[in-house]
């Protein structure tokens, strides 16, 4: 099962974005958000989104699935 996959790909590598997963596990980012947020929900996970803290001096910030960033805290 998937859900179970990405679980214990945030438990190995701690914390990773929303873009490296999609791509790791192949999904749409929309869908990895969804499956994410069933993580998030029980309490395994969280999301720190870097938007907010952004200045837009880089060329990074056209990337919002890099920009959000998805820990396991369990």
């Amino acid at each position: 099962m998937i859900l179970s996959e990405i679980k214990k790909y945030l438990m190995k590598n701690k914390r990773a974005t929303l873009g490296d997963l999609a791509l790791h596990f192949d999904i749409d980012p929309d869908a990895m958000r969804d499956m994410l947020n069933h993580w998030i929900r029980r309490g395994n996970a969280m999301k720190s989104d870097l938007r907010a803290a952004c200045n837009a001096t880089c060329s990074r910030c056209c990337n919002a699935s890099a920009m959000e960033i998805y820990e396991w805290i369990h």
